[in-house]
């Protein structure tokens, strides 16, 4: 038996050939395929691909919100042993030309969503018979963009996904024995795709991923959280998202267990509008989130319940506390059992499971670190996110809590297939000593495509140096403090990784993001991220009539937020922001200050506000209020 994802998918249809596997939200309603309808139509895809000409270790790149075909396309591509490039929705196309070349894509499948940019991208592109495989079928729409871009031909440049698998079926016959021999070909080091990393640090990189290290890490993961099966899955995260298309698709094809797809007809907007609507349609009993979408939750269920008041907004906050005290980190105490507590649980946190689908077992979250108060919070009301930790660079799950054994604050214990030590100068640091992880694993990645040199500076020692910093406490528990190319230097040289603080402070409900800023200095700053919607209500709620009223009550939140992290022993006062600015704007994707995960893209808000920060190190920048009042008058203009 090879390890591979194809052998997964074989061994699923075999198994369970009538179990629905694929789910998309169409004009008819929810769709559904199952793991035998999958394995057909990827065998048609395939047969199409070959009979127009691809072959073992062609690009063909995907950028499509999450559905069926990118699923079965990825598949196809696979078994005709080409290799899939995921690109993100929300690159630009000048982003996309990038990873186009770089990656020698000979094809990009798309969606209606992503056609236009896509067609802004390929203008310049290497390869001059580029083929767009576009996933749907209004090609009355596609048509109407050659007035818009002359250098584009919708008969010549496009070719849709059902029209390859329309050739697949024609050619079946006698292109089957073909797609025989590549299945029979596949090699467990064959590399399945090659994903950017969202270059939060510099310039991104392609990631070499292979079979063996697909099957590894979804085997290990399927092991590590005990999925039951027939468990619903939604999937609001992107495929191109490693966690979401490991932990998801190649987890699914194990268990087994049925994914859908949010509901992204209509765009961005109309997709976030989607997302409560389709939780209560599909009732998921798992979900994946980040930390921004989970704060995004947090938030919007604590304005609900502020707008009910009364009772209600007692019950809610008495439950909450008397939980959070009671669960302490979720490691060897007991649920609560207090009256106040079922009370609460009974009348207000069922209700708020309830618009979730009901069903909710747990969530897990990655991408980043979860603020602490995060993980209290929706485990105190039945909802817990369990807290994992990876890279793209290992496939990418290293580590996880899970249901049955957890411990708030950590990112959980090593899957067994990985050997993982905390390094630093070359030597094995003892428990509970900080340092950089390192792996070794069947999951750690062939390299990054076409770039040797950056391949040499991580895959040393027979292992994967992640530039992630972490220690193991005192039960064995993984805990990540942070990436070390985002480490605050003091004066003094000592180091701190700012991700736990800037967490906390994106809890607060005035605040969208922070950044800390020190570099070798004497104390750290911030820029700060205002939340303009809720200071909107804020001010209508409490009456504020001047921006100096709203600067004291934010700073008040703020400095509260991070003394009382102080006190229990999370910070230490050098690292908090002595001094913070609110910046101009907000950080987008569109300006590059935010990435395709969510993520700060550090150098660039560096880089954007490089005059502020280093204003911030003026005398008496603590005492200048100039630059905040400033930002805060709009609201009073």
């Amino acid at each position: 038996m090879k390890r591979t994802i194809i052998y997964l998918l074989k061994n699923a249809s075999q198994n369970y050939p009538d179990f629905k596997f694929l789910g998309e939200k169409t004009d008819k309603g929810w769709q559904t395929i199952s793991f035998k309808e999958t394995e057909y139509l990827s065998d048609l895809f395939a047969i199409g691909l070959i009979s127009v000409g691809y072959k073992r270790n062609d690009k063909l790149a995907i950028l499509s919100e999450g559905r069926t075909k990118w699923v079965v396309g990825e598949f196809g591509i696979l078994k005709s042993r080409a290799v899939s490039v995921p690109l993100s929705i929300k690159l630009t196309p000048e982003e996309i030309l990038f990873r186009l070349n770089h990656s020698e894509a000979k094809a990009i499948l798309t969606s209606h969503n992503n056609i236009e940019k896509v067609i802004q991208s390929v203008k310049n592109i290497d390869f001059k018979n580029f083929k767009i495989i576009y996933l749907d079928n209004d090609l009355g729409f596609v048509k109407s963009l050659e007035d818009k871009y002359d250098y584009f031909n919708a008969e010549k440049n496009i070719i849709t996904f059902d029209e390859i698998v329309e050739l697949g079926k024609s050619g079946y016959d006698v292109n089957k024995s073909k797609l025989d021999t590549c299945l029979n070909k596949i090699e467990e080091d064959d590399v399945v795709n090659i994903s950017y990393t969202s270059g939060t640090t510099g310039n991104p990189k392609g990631i070499m991923l292979t079979h063996l290290n697909y099957y590894a890490n979804s085997s290990a993961s399927t092991s590590l959280f005990n999925i039951p099966p027939n468990s619903k899955m939604f999937i609001i995260l992107p495929l191109d998202h490693s966690f979401a298309h490991t932990a998801g698709t190649f987890v699914g094809l194990q268990i087994p267990i049925t994914l859908y797809f949010l509901d992204t007809r209509g765009g961005g907007v109309a997709a976030l509008k989607n997302i409560p609507i389709n939780i209560n349609e599909i009732k998921p009993t798992i979900m994946f989130t980040v930390p921004a979408l989970s704060g995004s939750f947090m938030k919007n269920i604590i304005s609900a319940i502020d707008k009910k008041g009364g009772f209600a907004k007692w019950l809610f906050n008495k439950g909450l506390d008397v939980a959070i005290k009671s669960n302490g980190n979720g490691f060897n105490t007991k649920p609560p059992s207090s009256v106040i507590y079922k009370l609460a649980n009974k009348l207000v946190f069922s209700k708020i499971r309830g618009n979730f689908g009901g069903e909710i077992l747990f969530m897990v979250g990655g991408g980043a670190l979860l603020d602490i108060k995060q993980q209290q919070f929706f485990y105190a009301i039945g909802m817990p996110i369990y807290q994992g930790y990876g890279l793209t660079e290992a496939t990418p799950v290293i580590s996880a809590n899970t249901a049955e054994l957890h411990k708030l604050g950590t990112s959980g214990m090593v899957l067994k297939n990985i050997d993982c030590k905390i390094i630093d100068d070359g030597k094995e640091l003892r428990q509970g000593q900080k340092g950089e992880i390192f792996i070794k694993a069947d999951s750690v990645m062939k390299g990054y495509f076409n770039n040797p040199k950056a391949t040499a500076k991580v895959l040393r020692d027979g292992g994967l140096y992640t530039g992630d910093l972490g220690y193991f406490d005192e039960d064995g528990f993984l805990v990540v403090t942070g990436r070390a190319k985002a480490l605050l230097i003091s004066e003094d040289g000592e180091k701190y990784s700012p991700e736990e603080i800037e967490e906390t402070l994106a809890v607060n409900p005035f605040v969208n993001h922070a950044m800390l800023y020190n570099d070798h200095s004497k104390y750290t700053t911030s820029i700060i991220n205002i939340d303009d919607v809720y200071i909107k209500k804020f001010i209508k709620d409490n009456n504020i009539l001047d921006a100096n009223k709203l600067l004291f009550d934010i700073e008040t939140s703020i400095n509260k937020m991070l003394t009382d992290g102080e006190k229990d022993g999370r910070f230490q006062k050098k690292w908090l922001p002595a001094i913070f600015r609110f910046s101009p704007e907000q950080f987008t994707e569109d300006n590059k200050m935010i990435n395709s995960t969510l993520k700060m893209v550090r150098y660039k808000i560096t880089q954007a506000y490089r005059n502020l920060i280093e204003d911030m190190y003026k005398p008496n920048a603590k005492s200048d209020k100039e630059h905040n009042l400033k930002i805060l008058n709009k609201f009073f203009s």
